[in-house]
């Protein structure tokens, strides 16, 4: 499964523009994981929208996930689905998504990280790491557990949650497969950030030895 160690993830609040013109940016700038999370919308809107995403992710040759709804990640040809840890049933998603498509999972703690292993996701996100203002999901987690839940885990391993460039070398210290960032990529400049992003997790892989 390729991340490509920067995943990027749709936020209409932190960003003025449409998920496709932001997507778009991303994508030119050499993202190639995709996630849409669309909290608000109805579920004909957010059918909609990811099927305008998937042809754009196709484009580029890039992995689009949908948040929450196995159903419609299916029905407009995504390569996954994420579910947070009130969605549907592991098991049940998978059952939708079959054996050849990805299904990931918001972790928050090392309990619910070995159970996901355990119940067949195919990657795990957890934090948050920091504090973020994206979305209000709990208590920073901090990058010690972190470290733990990736000594403890063999699936990938995305960090979210405040990541940005200030302390995105943390995260990779601690073990991260890959990071998952929306405001720190939609606030300012899409692009250079984006680039700048991608300048830390090269030199990471290339540098750096665990």
């Amino acid at each position: 499964m390729y991340l490509g160690g920067l995943c990027f993830i749709t936020d209409c609040k932190a960003s003025k523009l449409s998920y496709e013109d932001m997507t778009l940016k991303v994508l030119r700038s050499g993202v190639r994981w995709v996630q849409y999370r669309e909290k608000g919308k109805s579920r004909r809107e957010v059918y909609e929208e990811a099927d305008r995403l998937r042809k754009l992710t196709q484009d580029f040759n890039a992995v689009l996930i949908v948040n929450d709804h196995a159903d419609i990640a299916m029905c407009v040809n995504a390569e996954g689905v994420h579910l947070g840890q009130e969605d549907l049933p592991l098991r049940e998603a998978r059952k939708i998504m079959g054996k050849n498509r990805i299904v990931g999972i918001s972790t928050h703690s090392l309990e619910q990280a070995i159970e996901a292993e355990k119940g067949g996701a195919d990657y795990i996100g957890f934090g948050p790491v920091f504090h973020t203002i994206t979305k209000d999901a709990g208590r920073p987690k901090g990058v010690s557990i972190l470290r733990e839940v990736k000594k403890q885990v063999n699936i990938p391993v995305i960090a979210i949650g405040g990541i940005n460039l200030e302390n995105i070398q943390l995260v990779l210290d601690a073990g991260a497969d890959a990071v998952a960032v929306a405001s720190a990529i939609l606030s300012g400049e899409i692009e250079g950030n984006v680039n700048r992003f991608m300048e830390i997790i090269r030199f990471f892989d290339v540098h750096y030895q665990p």
